[in-house]
């Protein structure tokens, strides 16, 4: 398969709480991607609900891949692939856009492509500049928090990871404790931006010779900071809270990515998942890297990019076209898939 064909490229992302339908030209250009979210659905419980999800995913996906067929003004006809997120996620959220995807690739005789979630969002950056390789990149969302090294397009290694919270669960946790609604990371992102570090949390295993983050810790001693403060009738700021607790954060994020640039040299750093949407995130990785390392290429996709999109899939799944890496009908949900760490 010559990567000058125009190969277009049908692909489902249905791993937690948005449905996304895309089709995808040649890794690189979004034809069209449309996402139905359910947030306001889970926000009354305060996180994500499986089988609430699973039931919206079934209720909009059919007509949702008819918007992204008509919106990137192609038939089934026109299709080369069909791609489909297959780990890891909710089991059974993931297994509603295997089944569409699998439906489709047997009624039209096309090829299935079952892909990485993760891999969908470091390959979000081939919508917006091409990936050079050797490739670093720092995937933070509300379920993972690795540091991924790739050597070449096809191959992911995880060089560091979380030991326990991911730094969006995280975010979601102290939310709850602050009052915030579910999903809390865009809300503690503005108040930090109005608020001074005025608390002292702490910044875990930032002194360790190793890449791998731990939030559990940072996540106790703010919880215990706002309760002891409830029990003595204390009032904390809010904005001060907020600002103290990402800048522990970040400064954990960015100190173990620019040492893991040091060490693997890579031609482009990535900064993906739903958590690179933080402001405060971009900008002190942007400032770190660009002060100490100027021409390392470094891609940041948009906010629309950021959050869980079937375009990324799609452009993930391009280079398992390419290497002909295709899924049989057995294709099945992987919900606890995961790169191989390094070494392995």
């Amino acid at each position: 398969m010559s990567e000058t064909e125009q190969n277009l490229i049908l692909a489902f992302e249905t791993s937690c709480d948005e449905t996304s339908v895309s089709v995808i030209k040649n890794g690189t250009e979004i034809l069209s991607n449309m996402i139905a979210t359910q947030i306001k659905s889970h926000q009354r419980f305060g996180g994500i609900v499986p089988e609430v999800a699973s039931r919206h995913h079934v209720e909009v996906i059919t007509a949702l891949t008819a918007e992204a067929l008509e919106e990137a003004e192609v038939t089934y006809q026109d299709l080369d692939a069909v791609a489909v997120t297959k780990g890891p996620g909710l089991v059974g959220a993931l297994l509603i856009g295997i089944s569409a995807a699998k439906s489709i690739a047997m009624a039209y005789n096309l090829p299935l492509i079952g892909t990485n979630h993760i891999a969908g969002h470091i390959k979000a950056a081939n919508l917006v500049d091409t990936i050079e390789y050797p490739a670093l990149a720092l995937v933070v969302s509300g379920g993972h928090t690795e540091l991924v090294s790739m050597k070449t397009p096809s191959d992911y290694e995880i060089i560091g990871d979380t030991r326990d919270d991911a730094a969006g669960e995280s975010y979601d946790k102290v939310g709850r404790v602050m009052g915030i609604n579910y999903p809390a990371g865009k809300t503690i992102d503005e108040m930090a931006h109005q608020g001074s570090e005025t608390f002292d949390f702490p910044r875990a295993m930032i002194k360790e010779d190793n890449y791998d983050f731990s939030f559990s810790g940072l996540k106790s001693a703010f919880i215990n900071t706002v309760h002891h403060a409830d029990q003595v009738g204390e009032t904390l700021d809010k904005n001060d809270l907020a600002t103290s607790f990402q800048s522990a954060v970040v400064e954990v994020l960015v100190h173990k990515t620019v040492k893991a640039i040091a060490e693997y040299q890579p031609k482009t750093f990535i900064l993906a998942g739903g958590v690179a949407a933080n402001q405060g995130l971009r900008q002190a990785l942007t400032e770190a890297i660009n002060q100490q390392y100027p021409d390392l290429k470094v891609i940041i996709p948009p906010l629309r990019l950021c959050g869980d999109n079937a375009a990324m899939i799609g452009a993930a799944a391009y280079q398992q076209f390419l290497d002909q890496d295709f899924s049989d009908m057995s294709l099945n949900a992987e919900p606890g898939l995961e790169f191989p760490y390094e070494g392995e």
